[in-house]
C-alpha cells in the first residue's frame, strides 16, 4: 500500500476481510497454536523455509496486522510486535548485543529506560555510555569497539527536547552501529526517523499508537537498510545455531533484524503481545492522525497559557519560538511539537506536589498518550529512582511538571489548571 497517504494507511494498512467470515475488522485470533498442513509444512515452517503461524508466542495474525500497520506508517521493511515498550527495546537489543557490549544513549531518556539500560541491562553484562542529545557531538566519543548501537528518542520524555536525528545518525554510521530512536511521543504522524537515517524504530505502543489507555504493547520497525555483514554483529552475520549454521543476514537480507528478532529473541525470552491488545492497538492506530494533530493543536494553546501565567516560572515546550528546540520542531515535525511537555511552578517541588493532588479533569497517573489529559510530577514517581543530579540530566528535576495534554476542550484542559493553582 505504497502508494496511499498516511491517513489511508493508518485505517487500512496490514488489513483485509477475514476470508473465512467475510468480517471487515481484523478478529482476534485467541489461540494458542495453529494445526500444520501436513508434516512437511510443519518442518518448512520451523526450518525458516515458509513464513506462517506456529504459536502466539512467536506470531498470530491478529499481531501481524498491527506490525504491517506500524511498519507502513513508519516507511519500514518489517516490524515484530511485543508485550510492551520495554519488551521492544529489550528484543532489539538482545539481538545486536553480547556480554561486555555497550550502548551509547541519550540521557535525555524516559526514566524507566534509564533504568532499563543502567541497572537491568547490567545482568546480562551489557553496558550503556551517556550522551547528551543536545550536543551530537557528545555521541561520537563515545563509540568504541564494544559499541553496538546508539540510542535515541525522538521526543525526548519527559522534557519534550526534539532530537537531531538526521546528525546522530551520521555519527553513528561513522562509527559502524545503527541508529535506534523510539518515536514513541512523535508517533510516525509527527516524525518518521527512518527517513532522517535511524536505521531502527521502537516504540511504546501503549502510549499514542493505541491511544486510549486501554493496552500494553510494544513495535520494532526494522528499516532494512543498514548493513549487518561486517562482523560486528554475529547473530545476523554468523551461522545460527538455532537454525541449522543458517546466516540470517546472508538469507533474509533487508529484512534480517525483524526476523532475527522474532525467531531468536521473541521466540527464546518470550514477551508476546496478547492478540486482544494488539486487535485494540491497531484499532487506535485508525484514528491516530486525527488525535495527534488535536493533542498537538490542544499542547500548544496550553503551553501558550502557561507561559503568560504569573504562578509559572518556566515551561519547556518545543513549539514556543522562544524555546532551544524550536527549529528543530520546525525541520523534523512541522505538523506539531507533540503533547508532552514540561513546566515549573513558583514554589517547585512543593508547588508541583499541591498541583497534581489538586487537579479534576487531569488524571495522576504514570502515563502519556492517552486520549485523556495526564500529569505526573516525575520526580517523585517516574525519575525518583535516579539522583537529583540525574534527573536534572533527564529534564526531570525536583520542580518538573509533566503534562500529556489531551484531546479535551482546550478551554477545560486550561481551566482544571487554573483551579488547581488557585
Amino acid at each position: 500500500m505504497a502508494d496511499y497517504g498516511f491517513n489511508t494507511l493508518a485505517v487500512h494498512a496490514g488489513a483485509q476481510p477475514d476470508p473465512a467470515t467475510g468480517a471487515r475488522a481484523t478478529p482476534i485470533y485467541q489461540t494458542t497454536a495453529f494445526v500444520f498442513e501436513d508434516a512437511d509444512h510443519a518442518a518448512a515452517l520451523f526450518n525458516l523455509q515458509v513464513f506462517g503461524n506456529i504459536y502466539s508466542r512467536i506470531m498470530n495474525p491478529t499481531n501481524a496486522v498491527l506490525e504491517e500497520r506500524v511498519a507502513a506508517l513508519e516507511n519500514g521493511r518489517a516490524a515484530l510486535s511485543c508485550g510492551s515498550g520495554h519488551a521492544a527495546q529489550l528484543l532489539a537489543l538482545h539481538t545486536l548485543m553480547g556480554p561486555g557490549d555497550n550502548i551509547v544513549a541519550a540521557r535525555q531518556l524516559y526514566g524507566g529506560s534509564i533504568n532499563q539500560f543502567s541497572q537491568g541491562f547490567a545482568k546480562f553484562d551489557w553496558h550503556v555510555k551517556w550522551a547528551d542529545t543536545t550536543n551530537p557531538d557528545s555521541f561520537k566519543a563515545q563509540i568504541d569497539g564494544r559499541t553496538k548501537a546508539v540510542f535515541i528518542e525522538s521526543i525526548a520524555n519527559p522534557g519534550g527536547i526534539i532530537s537531531d536525528i538526521e546528525a546522530i545518525a551520521k555519527i553513528a554510521h561513522d562509527g559502524g552501529v545503527p541508529l535506534i530512536v523510539d518515536n514513541t511521543l512523535a508517533s510516525p504522524y509527527l516524525i518518521q526517523p527512518l527517513a532522517w537515517g535511524a536505521d531502527i524504530v521502537v516504540h511504546s505502543a501503549t502510549k499514542f499508537l493505541g491511544g486510549h489507555g486501554n493496552s500494553m504493547a510494544g513495535v520494532i520497525v526494522d528499516g532494512g537498510k543498514f548493513d549487518w555483514g561486517s562482523g560486528k554483529f554475529p547473530s545476523l552475520s554468523e551461522p545460527c545455531p538455532s537454525y541449522h549454521g543458517m546466516k540470517l543476514w546472508e538469507t533474509f537480507g533487508d529484512m534480517a533484524f525483524a526476523i532475527a528478532c522474532r525467531v531468536l529473541g521473541l521466540r527464546d525470552l518470550g514477551p508476546s503481545l496478547s492478540p486482544m491488545n494488539a486487535f485494540l492497538v491497531q484499532t487506535g492506530i485508525e484514528t491516530l492522525p486525527l488525535r495527534m494533530q488535536k493533542h498537538c493543536d490542544n499542547a500548544l494553546t496550553v503551553a501558550r497559557w502557561l507561559k503568560a501565567n504569573s504562578k509559572v516560572e518556566w515551561v519547556n515546550y518545543a513549539g514556543l519560538p522562544d524555546n532551544a528546540s524550536y527549529k528543530l520542531h520546525q525541520k523534523y515535525c512541522p505538523k506539531g511539537a507533540g503533547s508532552v511537555f514540561t513546566f515549573g511552578l513558583k514554589g517547585g517541588y512543593e508547588a508541583g506536589i499541591k498541583l497534581v493532588n489538586s487537579v479534576k479533569l487531569f488524571s495522576h497517573l504514570a502515563n502519556v498518550g492517552d486520549t485523556r489529559s495526564l500529569v505526573i510530577h516525575p520526580a517523585s514517581t517516574t525519575h525518583r529512582q535516579l539522583s537529583d543530579e540525574d534527573r536534572a540530566k533527564a529534564g526531570a528535576g525536583n520542580d518538573v511538571v509533566r503534562l500529556s495534554i489531551g484531546i479535551e476542550d482546550a478551554a477545560d484542559i486550561i481551566a482544571d489548571l487554573e483551579q488547581a493553582m488557585a
